[in-house]
């Protein structure tokens, strides 16, 4: 059996990216033995549709169960029609996540948890805000995905702005 976590980084001691489709990884675990292989979610910068193409990517990688923090409603349309679990409001160490999906402390999700473009920035207030309507998220839950999204932020920033110093970089020489 095999999951897919949506991760910061390419490891077991990643925090979990609260975007699906926008998440820097997927770590596809065994949670018996927990071997993985770590997966560049390269539809995460997509203009559009990055929900769906990572969905499929997921869903090409047999897995019987995606953890995420929050699943917008293409994604979670794609998962569930190729039969995989969702689960979402999932923060935390990746290493910690496996071992709370093996002693059974997740529930599959009823639906997206989140409106389409959430991950995008302009959806991320409307994001934050369902996650309070919640009843099952509480304080501590949205701290920990608010500090998720701030990590991976700063992440992201810190990547782009190494990006732009090669680039510039090339054209002064």
């Amino acid at each position: 059996m095999k999951i897919a976590i949506s991760a910061t980084s390419p490891s077991l001691d990643a925090e979990v990216d609260p975007r699906f489709g926008r998440c820097q990884y997927f770590l596809i675990v065994d949670p018996d033995t927990m071997e993985f292989e770590a997966v560049e979610n390269t539809s995460g910068m997509a203009s559009g549709g990055a929900g769906i193409a990572s969905a499929q990517a997921v869903a090409g990688k047999g897995v019987q169960a995606v953890l995420t923090g929050h699943c917008g409603p293409n994604a979670y349309q794609t998962l569930s029609a190729a039969g995989i679990q969702v689960i979402t409001e999932v923060s935390g160490k990746i290493k910690d996540v496996v071992e709370g999906y093996k002693s059974g402390r997740y529930k599959t999700t009823a639906g997206p948890s989140v409106s389409a473009h959430f991950g995008m920035g302009r959806g991320m207030s409307k994001g934050a805000e369902a996650s309070k309507a919640r009843p099952s998220s509480t304080v501590e839950q949205e701290l920990g995905e608010l500090r998720t999204q701030s990590q991976t932020l700063r992440q992201q920033l810190s990547e782009v702005m190494f990006r732009l110093n090669q680039l510039e970089n090339r054209t002064k020489h």
